[in-house]
């Protein structure tokens, strides 16, 4: 039955998916929603290189606390500093080096950097070593990048160990 369902939510997720697009819940469209559900889980885990492992779930619950508080200040921020003067603002690059070596911590740490209004991930290094983020006001690449690795790197370790 595990091969059969390599990922039950993924699954579930696929059939209301599918059921929901064609709005028609008749036993064929039920059928091939079924078989979609059983095959694209199947077929994403053969693409998928590494599998997710968690570590301290505990820590997620930490994060997602602080990723959403972020996002609040930031939203506020942004919004002040695009009110105010252009010319006090100083958008600059700044490069991450990283101690994750999950690539799934790795991209929750673009995603969560992306999703703070102010910083938008640009790019990773092919070794997963360095992640390049654009900041919309970067005073202090250092103190940038210390923030960065304290608030949301080394929780993303715990959970992705």
């Amino acid at each position: 039955m595990r091969r059969l369902l390599t990922s039950p939510p993924l699954s579930l997720a696929v059939l209301l998916l599918w059921l929901l697009l064609v709005a028609d819940f008749s036993p064929g469209q039920l059928a091939i929603g079924i078989i979609l559900a059983l095959l694209l889980p199947w077929l994403a885990g053969m693409l998928e290189p590494e599998r997710a492992s968690f570590g301290r779930t505990i820590a997620l619950l930490a994060l997602t606390r602080r990723v959403l508080w972020d996002m609040l200040l930031s939203n506020i921020e942004v919004a002040r500093r695009i009110l105010g003067p252009e010319r006090v603002l100083t958008p600059g690059f700044v490069w991450i080096p990283l101690e994750l070596t999950n690539i799934h911590g790795i991209t929750a740490l673009a995603s969560i950097i992306t999703l703070t209004p102010g910083t938008v991930s640009a790019e990773l290094t092919e070794d997963r070593r360095f992640l390049l983020v654009h900041c919309f006001n970067l005073k202090d690449a250092d103190a940038q990048v210390a923030e960065i690795k304290a608030r949301y790197e080394s929780l993303l370790k715990e959970i992705f160990p």
